[in-house]
């Protein structure tokens, strides 16, 4: 073990990183739910990879604005045609969101099979690097999800469809560059399972589920020296099975 891995300059960012994509996805994945369009995540989120891909490929350096603006265009552009599919094809539209993540994945493994580094961006892209995230790339995030919770919950964004599939996009966007693909879904669906029994307060305890499960992933990997984003995603899901059992027992012990 590695005590010296919990080192606050680090796992601070990190923290802080997690708590910004659920303070978006913990919403979003419940109306995700209610929707029944699970892999939603997956699809805008690989779009947007695939978005960063091509930025790659003309040799821009991550982090710089032709990146970020590649990459929303390329959810935002994704989302939009899913909306148009969701008025159309409503009944088949969760095979055709599996069919766009696909399609989006191998488009992005083309794109990297002559970049010599290309396996290891590809690993970044899906599994992240959260560790290596500073305080500087949480300010531009941050101003995000303020734009994104705004407008949620003060002009009622999940009443809106096209709005909802915007908004959608835009932190899908955010998020995976900061957290990797498997996580920006972990956080996502995770705790809004978790909590989808639950009478009130659903947002308050999906994000407290989420935000412990950070804690538990980040310290276990600081220490175990394990990759972070793949620990993260299995302290959301013990965490979150946790919680539904106790929830289950409360709940037993209140009918009887």
């Amino acid at each position: 073990m590695n005590w010296d891995g919990l080192d606050l300059s680090i796992l601070g960012p990190a923290f802080l990183a997690g708590l910004l994509v659920l303070a978006t996805h913990v919403p979003l994945g419940r109306e995700v739910l209610r929707r029944g369009i699970i892999f939603l995540d997956l699809a805008i989120a690989q779009i947007a990879g695939l978005g960063v891909i091509i930025a790659y490929s003309f040799g821009w350096e991550a982090g710089g604005w032709q990146i970020q603006l590649i990459a929303v265009s390329a959810a935002l552009l994704g989302a939009a045609f899913l909306y148009w599919c969701e008025k159309r094809w409503h009944e088949i539209q969760e095979a055709i969101i599996g069919c766009i993540f696909v399609l989006s994945a191998c488009a992005g493994i083309l794109l990297l099979s002559s970049n010599p580094h290309g396996g290891e961006a590809l690993k970044e892209l899906l599994a992240g690097q959260i560790l290596w995230v500073s305080y500087e790339q949480l300010m531009p995030v941050a101003v995000t999800s303020l734009l994104v919770l705004g407008l949620w919950f003060g002009f009622k964004g999940k009443q809106h469809p096209f709005m909802f599939y915007g908004l959608f996009a835009v932190a899908v966007t955010s998020s995976v560059q900061l957290v990797g693909v498997y996580l920006v879904f972990a956080s996502l669906i995770i705790p809004a399972l978790a909590v989808n029994r639950l009478r009130n307060h659903q947002y308050y305890f999906g994000f407290a589920i989420g935000a412990f499960g950070y804690i538990l992933g980040l310290t276990f990997s600081a220490v175990l020296d394990w990759p972070s984003g793949v620990v993260i995603v299995w302290a959301l899901a013990i965490t979150a099975v946790i919680f539904t059992f106790i929830y289950a027992k409360r709940e037993e012990v209140k009918v009887k």
